[in-house]
């Protein structure tokens, strides 16, 4: 167990120190545990749990000398699996009993207690994969990510939720089988209440254990790395829950939080922001995310809700919250702290990504922090994904009225690094599931929906997209209960799913498709005007020259004659077609191949003389191309 030094006292002071699991909360010792917590303003701090009959009197802790606000004691007996809390006294004299902040486990839910948890010996099985994880976590690799609710992806016949191991078996072997390169997963950081989804966090330190232990958890990563599976968390430092056992009025005072609730209260979430100004909060959120990178060998950490955090009058209307410094809305303590948080994690682990779920034209997210930028690997385009959602909505009919909203994407597509999301935020909430938001009978619904991933895999950017819409789940999304399996007995369903697989295997087999996705050179328009026939084209291009053509029509009549201008003559083979019988469409096509003839079209010397599927989208490769 390391003594807490000098050095880590002036670093936590700092608010630098990202290191602080290894000193803070419990920490075993050769016949007991350590117990470390922060609480500057307490009166008195006393450990109680099962080793002294819950007792405030028994233990009582010792504040530390050097200014820090630490209070430490030392406890013989502890054993590994007890529970414990920190009696926490106020300046007031009111008594609080608070779970450990740094905890590494916890009580399942509704029980509160922490849980006094010795460093595990998992002997991980993934360094294969860490050897290898930079290239494919790279911005140049493909990454269509999975994004999974692990409570609620699959469960027991019973209705039980899988644990940890049984997870990891039965996700390693779909993903896989899938041909994602990615899963992300929603919060699995300790959270009271199940239906927060894990983004009202309580332990920071401490994977839920609704679904196992910590080594459990462990489990499931190693499992997805062995498989060739990135493993991105996602992590919520803009806010915490204010249940009475968590962070929120810690010690008697504010001290995670901001006190004026025009800083420190987030008025849409009902939740408690935290308090970035504060050197020790930006030292514990720091050592948070290092701690999941360097404990759990996890890949990507996606930072949930940017936004919010960045504006300091996000959700509040005038008088509502507090300018700064400068007399603005920029929160700079939180620009601040997420530029350190970027810096620590890339240089610790380089092979890491950062990706910010921001919702607005901040500039410059996914820049480098020397160009002005906030540091971050990669920014979810939300933009496009409204956008795009709004166009598919519209029945086919109206479409060439609404033509820029599919276009106006590629007017910014390289001012960031960007994600694609169809992510859980759009299949709740009442606004129904994705094949459900598309126009039309069921086969066109269907037939939408497979449009709408063809093109979405073939614009530039990586692609993240929600369980169930791979194979079209009807039923809007709930965490209670288990996605909507049995409707893969269904040939609608069937084939949408062999359609995303597809599309996962040719992203991955061609450079084309992801390895210039932030860069103008990787895209070029062929048609991005035919808004009369709702008719998009559009090439695709790999460093080494080599190029791919897209052509969608988001109409359900077929374009025959239809004319598309290429760069090469000669035979293109027509490698994909969303509207193949094998994923239940109507089998229009143009016969796996063809020619180009000697025509003139959007500027271009040879042409291609298309049939478009109804409602369908085509991926065409030149044959010279083919190895």
């Amino acid at each position: 167990m390391a003594a807490i030094g000098e050095q880590d006292i002036h670093f936590f002071r700092e608010g630098t120190h990202a290191g602080l699991y290894r000193l803070l909360g419990c920490r075993f010792t050769a016949d007991g545990a350590r117990f470390t917590v922060w609480a500057p303003d307490a009166s008195a701090v006393a450990v109680i749990g099962d080793f002294n009959g819950w007792s405030a009197t028994a233990h009582a802790a010792e504040p530390r000398a050097d200014g820090s606000g630490l209070w430490q004691i030392e406890i013989p007996g502890v054993q590994h699996g007890q529970r414990y809390k920190y009696a926490i006294r106020t300046r007031a004299g009111a008594v609080l009993e608070k779970a450990d902040p740094f905890a590494r486990y916890a009580e399942l839910a509704p029980a509160t207690a922490s849980i006094a948890w010795r460093d595990d010996d998992h002997r991980w099985q993934d360094a294969t994969w860490m050897t290898q994880r930079a290239a494919r976590n790279g911005l140049d690799a493909p990454m269509s990510i999975y994004e999974v609710h692990l409570g609620s992806w699959r469960r027991h016949a019973d209705g039980t939720m899988l644990n940890y191991r049984e997870a990891a078996v039965q996700l390693a072997a779909y993903v896989t089988g899938m041909g994602f390169t990615h899963v992300e997963l929603m919060p699995i950081t300790e959270h009271p209440f199940y239906g927060s989804w894990g983004y009202q966090t309580t332990g920071y330190f401490a994977p839920t254990s609704r679904y196992g232990t910590p080594e459990d958890f462990k489990f499931l990563v190693d499992l997805l790395h062995q498989v060739g599976i990135a493993v991105i968390l996602d992590w919520v430092p803009s806010h915490f829950p204010a249940d009475a056992h968590g962070l929120a009025n810690f010690d008697g005072t504010a001290l995670y939080e901001h006190a004026d609730p025009r800083q420190g209260f987030h008025p849409e979430w009902n939740s408690s922001i935290f308090n970035y100004g504060r050197n020790e909060v930006r030292a514990f959120l720091l050592s948070s995310a290092m701690f999941w990178l360097d404990e759990f060998h996890i890949d990507a950490l996606r930072v949930d809700a940017v936004a919010s955090m960045l504006y300091l009058d996000y959700a509040r209307n005038a008088g509502e919250w507090i300018p700064n410094r400068d007399g603005g809305r920029e929160n700079l303590e939180a620009i601040e702290f997420l530029r350190a948080l970027n810096v620590a994690a890339y240089r610790d682990h380089p092979g890491v990504q950062v990706i910010a779920e921001e919702s607005t034209a901040w500039p410059m997210v996914s820049r480098p922090i020397e160009m002005g930028g906030l540091g971050f690997g990669m920014k979810w385009n939300m933009g496009w994904m409204h956008d795009t959602l709004k166009y598919m909505h519209e029945d086919p009919v109206h479409r060439r009225w609404h033509h820029g909203k599919l276009t106006f994407s590629m007017i910014y597509a390289f001012n960031e690094n960007f994600v694609l999301p169809l992510s859980h935020d759009e299949v709740v909430y009442g606004k129904g599931s994705l094949v459900n938001k598309m126009p039309g009978d069921e086969w066109q619904q269907f037939a939408n929906l497979r449009l709408l991933f063809g093109h979405m895999w073939a614009h530039p950017g990586k692609k993240l997209v929600f369980m169930g819409g791979e194979f079209g789940q009807r039923r809007e999304w709930t965490h209670e209960g288990t996605l909507e399996w049995q409707s893969l007995e269904n040939d609608h369903h069937r084939g949408l799913q062999r359609w995303v697989e597809d599309l996962n295997r040719l992203y991955r087999a061609k450079p084309a498709l992801h390895e210039v996705d932030f860069e103008s050179a990787g895209f070029e328009w062929i048609e991005a005007d035919d808004a009369d026939h709702s008719v998009l084209a559009y090439l695709r291009k790999a460093r080494d020259g080599s190029v791919l053509l897209v052509v969608a029509n988001f109409t359900p009549l077929p374009r025959h004659n239809y004319l598309v201008g290429v760069p090469t003559a000669g035979r293109w083979r027509e490698l994909l077609n969303s509207d193949a019988t094998l994923y239940g469409g109507s089998g229009v096509g143009n016969l796996s191949a063809c020619e180009t003839v000697p025509v003139t079209s959007q500027g271009r010397f040879h042409s291609l003389n298309l049939t478009l599927p109804p409602l369908g989208v085509l991926v065409f490769e030149h044959e010279k191309a083919l190895p």
